[in-house]
């Protein structure tokens, strides 16, 4: 093809885009939307400028664009957005029933079509320049009608105010999702005009700056004259839905909130953070508690005459200082089911420390290649009790004529099971020592403890003692 018979292919491609621009809305007769008398000027205008806008309209196939006034549009097969839609949501969660298939779908689709609304909303209003709520609503029904959407007819009881008592209906004579319906001849039983409540509340949303949701409370699918909806705010609605019930008050409507489900886990959230601010509460009233009791049992130690029962008095109150520990740590954490392991057991190692005045004692840790931080409550109190009558006990005994002594402990995780060592460099316990049959209530307590963990404990006696305890 030489360069004269491309030019003319070429004008003849322009002159048959010129001609579809032309005819693409060709069948419109200038009246998009249906308002009230003192709404009309306001609209007429509108109408100029979203003509204006879609008049400017670009097709290219061979890149898969379709542009309006410089904007990239799509187009959808409209019973995918509805009939075949839900009926597909229905097939997917039939296990949940058809109510509640209906429900999620019938969220998903509010919520996408009322984003849809705020945002070509908020396009057209920078678009237009337009500042008072009436003029800002003015191009949504117009734009409606454009894309194919529905057309729209405000009904004269509306009161579009920009406050609580905003309230609109209006009719949708000829709907998208209903028309839809109707054509796969298939008859709802419920009103199925979701996205376009969903769009329309969102442009008025945005419009208005107040949250809105819309209501469809008749609808063509279903046998009914009209799709016909009602706006208001979100705790207003209901009210409006039983003075526009056809049947003393028995219909039932389902009131689309946007984002549902967000607003229903932020109520979760809220909820959540109230019960953790009450169990820190009670957290910190167990662990003054314990204080307490701690502190009666050292007033009451006062009054003992004999060393033996001074050292049970004080043996129980480090028992319960440890208890009173976990309780602390939990109050002050971000989480109150988990507690930072290794930092529990200094404190306990800390307080022993003081207690039996053996700062001289060198501990070290090892805690390097084990995660501590969120270590579960259940295990956390079980493991303190465990390190306290160990440390406890080579505190009292290990040690009786060294001035430098030292302790190690050593917590490591390996095959889904906890490995805790303590060591010490002391004296060592008797060689005829058995913790199963130990006639010491410190041991006794190990033994039991450990079983509370399900796990298993073993004394090592060599140049000093050893308990090694696993656990899961």
């Amino acid at each position: 093809m030489d360069l004269t018979a491309l030019q003319k292919e070429n004008e003849r491609l322009k002159k048959e885009n010129r001609l579809l621009k032309q005819q693409f809305f060709a069948n419109n007769d200038g009246k998009t939307v249906n308002v009230p008398k003192q709404f009309q000027p306001i609209f007429s205008e509108a109408e100029k400028i979203v003509a204006k806008y879609f008049s400017n309209a670009e097709s290219n196939p061979s890149k898969g664009i379709i542009e309006i006034n410089q904007e990239r549009y799509v187009l959808l097969r409209a019973s995918s957005l509805s009939v075949d839609f839900l009926t597909k949501i229905k097939d997917l969660y039939a296990d949940k029933g058809e109510e509640e298939a209906y429900s999620i779908g019938r969220n998903f689709l509010f919520d996408i079509a009322h984003v849809l609304g705020l945002e070509d909303a908020k396009n057209f209003h920078d678009k237009m320049d337009v500042k008072d709520p009436i003029s800002k609503l003015s191009a949504g029904p117009i734009h409606f009608a454009y894309s194919g959407w529905a057309f729209v007819d405000i009904l004269k009881e509306s009161n579009p105010s920009p406050d609580e008592d905003f309230f609109l209906k209006y009719n949708h004579p000829y709907s998208f999702e209903a028309d839809s319906w109707i054509k796969s001849r298939k008859k709802s039983t419920k009103p199925v005009c979701i996205m376009s409540a969903g769009y329309s509340s969102g442009w008025c949303e945005q419009s208005f700056e107040i949250p809105l949701t819309s209501v469809e409370i008749t609808c063509r699918a279903k046998g009914d004259e009209n799709c016909t909806f009602i706006m208001a705010p979100p705790h207003k609605i209901v009210d409006y839905m039983k003075s526009e019930s056809t049947n003393n008050g028995a219909d039932v409507y389902d009131v689309p909130l946007f984002f549902e489900r967000k607003r229903a886990e932020e109520a979760i959230r809220e909820s959540l953070h109230e019960k953790n601010i009450l169990l820190k509460e009670i957290h910190h009233r167990v662990k003054n508690n314990l204080q307490i009791i701690s502190s009666l049992l050292n007033l009451q130690s006062n009054y003992l005459t004999d060393d033996e029962s001074r050292v049970l008095f004080k043996e129980s109150q480090n028992r319960i200082k440890t208890l009173a520990l976990v309780h602390e740590k939990l109050y002050k954490s971000e989480d109150i089911e988990y507690v930072d392991l290794a930092e529990y057991i200094k404190s306990i190692v800390n307080l022993l420390s003081y207690s039996y005045d053996k700062e001289y004692i060198d501990v070290t840790y090892d805690f390097s290649d084990t995660k501590l931080e969120q270590f579960e409550i259940e295990k956390a109190i079980p493991c303190g009790l465990i390190i306290n009558e160990i440390i406890s006990n080579a505190f009292k005994y290990a040690f009786p004529k060294m001035l430098k002594g030292e302790i190690k402990i050593q917590l490591l995780k390996h095959e889904h099971r906890f490995h805790m060592s303590i060591e010490d460099n002391g004296i060592g316990l008797p060689n005829n020592i058995d913790i199963k049959n130990a006639d010491s209530l410190g041991l006794e307590l190990i033994d039991s403890l450990v079983e509370q963990l399900d796990g298993e404990v073993k004394i090592v006696k060599h140049e000093g003692t050893k308990f090694e305890i696993t656990f899961p």
